[in-house]
């Protein structure tokens, strides 16, 4: 993660203070990083998606310091739940296009191969949702770094940083997860 860890650091701490000042320092700061993620996600949404990495960015950000009741650990932690509010932002931005078209078709993310192996067919982001819920529902951590790997675009070692572990359990974990999911989406016939 490019932003620097003492300074994202120290910010999330004087943002926690009250501090206004510390909240218009920190965009700058993390701006670059957040748009990384955001635009990570992008590559995995259709191409004539309406939000743009940037208005990803701008939503999460004012989600990110509205946050009252979050105490930010460190860079990481706040990397980890931006991460996060993007995936939920794009799940609430298919669900109303779902409602606009009246129940239509739902909205399909290009899934490679490599990530997820479902054989290069489109996966229903809703789908993808609703089954990587279930994952983290039996096993946190598992749900946690596919959020982060898949989503968020972060590296092995960016996501074992975030999560908390060594990057060896981050790859058991990676793959655990894909298979998992993998399964889970060809039983559902998506």
């Amino acid at each position: 993660m490019s932003a620097s860890s003492d300074s994202v650091t120290r910010l999330l701490a004087d943002v926690r203070l009250g501090r206004r000042e510390a909240l218009d320092r920190l965009l700058p700061v993390v701006h670059g990083e957040l748009h990384r993620i955001a635009a990570a996600y992008m590559r995995r949404e259709r191409v004539d998606h309406t939000l743009q990495p940037t208005a990803l960015v701008n939503e999460a950000y004012l989600r990110l310091v509205d946050q009252r009741d979050v105490e930010w650990h460190d860079r990481a932690h706040f990397f980890g739940v931006a991460a996060k509010l993007m995936r939920l932002i794009l799940v609430d931005h298919a669900r109303a296009r779902r409602a606009a078209k009246r129940a239509g078709d739902a909205e399909r993310v290009p899934i490679d191969e490599a990530v997820l192996a479902t054989g290069g067919r489109d996966v229903d982001l809703l789908a993808l949702d609703e089954a990587l819920d279930r994952l983290a529902a039996m096993d946190e951590r598992l749900g946690r770094v596919v959020e982060l790997r898949y989503f968020g675009g972060l590296t092995t070692a960016e996501t074992a940083e975030v999560v908390g572990v060594s990057t060896a359990t981050i790859e058991r974990d990676w793959s655990t997860a894909r298979g998992w999911l993998r399964r889970e989406l060809t039983r559902g016939g998506v």
